[in-house]
């Protein structure tokens, strides 16, 4: 895949419908082949393919970095806890696995209230439904839980330990995975593993022209 043709705001878009189930990949394929990239050009290729490839691994590393940087503040981990569900639910295939779970769950004790929680009925125009993009969780659009979630991490974290150390914290996790990101040359799979399935929505774009 040339990622020189893929936008950021592609990489984006594809990291939000991607399959969220996607295991880890491994702690030696993580941490070798390390070099300087040659051009500008190559670093912005480079951090976009990265980005995505190992997106599971740099979620796990931003949370346990805030885990360790929390660790003597229990209700600040809890914190960490809503905004990583809270970014969670920005993806699509995780929202709907939990909204069907959550849903199912209801069901076993109230199946009138679980109806009452089914997403709207989506009209279909020409084989695709008008609101494809428009994810809801328990009957409600995304946004609600993933605006509920970060402000009660906001709420948790000025509580018990203040906002500055948790950006501290934040902040030093994504300069982790953007130094990762940018030094971590590309191995021979990720080259030849075209993503046909997960990435076909970055695509799409360039096969209607």
């Amino acid at each position: 895949m040339d990622w020189d043709n893929v936008a950021a705001e592609d990489v984006i878009e594809a990291l939000r419908e991607v399959e969220w189930s996607t295991p880890p990949r491994s702690f030696g394929e993580f941490f070798s082949r390390f070099a300087f990239p040659r051009s500008f050009s190559k670093w912005k290729s480079r951090l976009k393919c990265n980005l995505y490839y190992y997106r599971t691994n740099y979620f796990i590393l931003v949370i346990f970095v805030l885990g360790l940087a929390l660790i003597t503040r229990p209700l600040a981990i809890v914190g960490a806890a809503f905004t990583a569900l809270s970014i969670a639910f920005l993806n699509d295939s995780f929202a709907a696995t939990f909204n069907e779970k959550f849903i199912r769950t209801i069901r076993l004790f109230s199946p009138h209230l679980a109806a009452k929680m089914r997403p709207p009925h989506m009209p279909v125009i020409r084989g695709r439904s008008a609101a494809r993009k428009t994810v809801y969780v328990c009957g409600k659009p995304r946004w609600v839980f993933v605006v509920i979630f970060l402000t009660a991490s906001l709420v948790i974290w000025f509580s018990s330990c203040g906002l500055l150390w948790v950006l501290y914290a934040l902040l030093t996790s994504l300069t982790l995975v953007i130094v990762h990101a940018s030094l971590r040359t590309p191995n021979l799979k990720a080259r030849l593993n075209t993503f046909r399935e997960e990435f076909r929505a970055v695509w799409r774009n360039y096969s209607e022209l």
